[in-house]
């Protein structure tokens, strides 16, 4: 039998790595020592004082990691690397035992704990998780409520300038036309204080963000063409809009993505509270003598 790290009496050098972290908290199932017994021929891959890591052992706890913890494996070191941190484990799990760490009434509490957590989770899992959906109704309503921090579907950068009258802002529309500068033409003559020293720039559109003759005109106009005068009792508009930044878009699409994520966890929190109301319904709940003593000092 070829062992990948030496005798029985060999010792693997402690290495500290996020992969060892991973492996400590437990996410890689029970105690390797946990096993069942192993068969004469099933092959071995490594042993460890004695306690032998077999290759089927080995082969369902890399079977059992996610894929992004797989994958960060893979670009360190691979499937040796994973070796070694099971050895390495199996050594502080040894050294645990010898401290009688596993005999501990803290430990054994902790684990009875996590054991009832696990069988709630999976009680809930088909209530919970797989039958609530968000509808597209439910979602559109939902962001419709939240317009104030969504873009409009429009996705235009809006910019516009003030004219005192129409042959002033006839003129100005004639020389952005010519390839003049809107912005530096805004900062100039625009009366408008809101806009003048920002070149017009307003912003990504969003409803009400202009008046309502403006409004109209945004929604027929080209990204990057500039409107004819806007008449108003305020004066003469110009308008341009121009296609939003790609970082601006990505960061809209993150807040759907959260908002969508806020309302499937109200919809989640509704369907356990039902649940609950209904197993509730069908108990039977008494509270003793002793329940007077539970408030809010108690315990401090």
């Amino acid at each position: 039998m070829t062992l990948l790290h030496g005798s029985n009496t060999t010792r693997t050098p402690f290495r500290p790595s996020f992969f060892l972290a991973y492996a400590l908290a437990g996410l890689l199932g029970v105690a390797l020592s946990g096993c069942p017994a192993q068969q004469e021929e099933e092959p071995i891959v490594a042993l460890v004082n004695g306690r032998a890591i077999t290759q089927a052992e080995f082969d369902i706890r890399w079977g059992e990691l996610a894929g992004a913890t797989r994958a960060r494996y893979e670009k360190a070191g691979g499937k040796r690397r994973f070796l070694d941190e099971l050895i390495t484990r199996e050594l502080l799990m040894q050294e645990a035992r010898r401290q009688g760490l596993d005999q501990s009434d803290t430990i054994r509490n902790k684990t009875q704990r996590y054991k009832e957590q696990l069988i709630l989770d999976e009680l809930l899992k088909d209530k919970l998780q797989s039958k609530v959906e968000v509808t597209k109704a439910e979602l559109d309503a939902y962001y419709e409520s939240h317009a104030d921090e969504l873009l409009d579907p429009l996705k235009v950068q809006v910019s516009l300038m003030l004219l005192p009258n129409f042959p002033a802002a006839k003129d100005l529309e004639t020389q952005v036309n010519r390839g003049g500068s809107f912005a530096a033409f805004a900062k100039r003559y625009s009366v408008d204080e809101k806009t003048k020293a920002k070149g017009g720039d307003l912003g990504p559109y969003r409803k009400g963000l202009v008046l309502p003759e403006v409004d109209a005109v945004i929604h027929s106009l080209k990204p990057g063409l500039i409107s004819a005068p806007i008449k108003t009792e305020q004066g003469y508009y110009l308008v341009m809009t121009t296609p939003l930044d790609k970082e601006i878009i990505e960061a809209d699409l993150a807040t759907q993505e959260r908002l969508r994520q806020e309302l499937l966890a109200d919809k989640r929190r509704k369907r356990f509270e039902e649940v609950i109301a209904d197993i509730r319904a069908n108990a039977t709940v008494r509270l003793a003598d002793a329940s007077r003593y539970i408030t809010d000092e108690t315990g401090k």
